[in-house]
């Protein structure tokens, strides 16, 4: 079977420019954990549980722990990709403003 996928090539907004405030970086914390939360529940309800490694046979997986108690490269995974949404939102046109 060809690999119909063998040419693609991500191009993701560019947000090399954008400056995020200081409100907002704050708020990236929040969203990162909000984010990790969001994938661990739904791991959860696909049955999967928490194992000392990944593996995918039994649904094992070592991040399903709270936020806090992740290794900081994988909430580092988290809060960049909160970063670039957040500055991809702001490429767009789109506004954030505190409440």
């Amino acid at each position: 079977m060809k690999n119909r996928y063998k040419d693609y090539k991500p191009k993701p907004i560019d947000t090399s420019k954008v400056k995020l405030s200081g409100e907002i970086l704050e708020l990236t914390e929040l969203l990162a954990k909000n984010a990790h939360d969001i994938w661990a529940q739904q791991r959860i309800s696909d049955g999967w549980i928490w194992g000392p490694e990944r593996k995918d046979a039994t649904k094992e997986h070592p991040n399903l722990v709270p936020y806090e108690d992740l290794t900081e490269p994988e909430k580092d995974y988290d809060r960049k990709m909160v970063l670039l949404t957040l500055k991809a939102i702001l490429v767009l046109g789109y506004r954030i403003e505190e409440p």
